[in-house]
């Protein structure tokens, strides 16, 4: 909390959303008790072929074979799962990204209601809001919410398949 404060020292709520965040979630809720966390899961294939289409440099090497992106995609809903029945109710609100883009509006409002924060109408404007961003969804972050990232595997399904075999086939 200290270090948070110091790069955020007005900051009233923190939001962490790196990806890698869900080894983690039961000692982030025994760290912070009070913490909201909120799973977004989304698509499978499409989970894979977006990370399998970035090049990132800190170490995700299992993101560059497709075999082992599936099997570490299996791994990571076995592991929510466990989360799931550890975690006393209420402590994590797991949210399809399907539905949040399709209803965001309702999802949204799901969302803040969770974190027990009162509504603002900034929420849904979220692509105005100037503060930095590093990450990959940098460009993404500053355009207004669109659908096109769903299904967006389909085009790419033939070179896909050991993506959907490491998943079980019917991912």
């Amino acid at each position: 909390l200290k270090s948070a404060r110091a790069l955020a020292p007005d900051a009233t709520h923190i939001i962490d959303k790196l990806p890698g965040n869900f080894a983690h979630v039961g000692l982030i809720h025994l760290a912070l008790p009070n913490a909201r966390i909120i799973h977004i899961a989304r698509d499978a294939m499409d989970t894979g072929f977006s990370c399998y289409s970035k090049l990132f440099l800190n170490g995700l090497n299992y993101t560059y074979d497709l075999r082992e992106l599936g099997r570490y995609y299996r791994l990571y809903e076995t592991l929510m799962a466990h989360w799931r029945a550890l975690l006393p109710p209420g402590a994590m609100l797991d949210v399809r990204y399907e539905t949040l883009v399709g209803d965001f509006v309702r999802e949204t409002r799901r969302i803040v209601e969770f974190c027990g924060l009162p509504w603002n109408d900034r929420f849904l404007a979220f692509h105005e809001n100037t503060r930095a961003v590093r990450t990959h969804s940098q460009t993404q972050v500053r355009a207004p919410l669109f659908r096109t990232s769903i299904g967006r595997w389909h085009h790419y399904e033939k070179w896909l398949q050991p993506l959907r075999e490491a998943l079980g086939g019917s991912a």
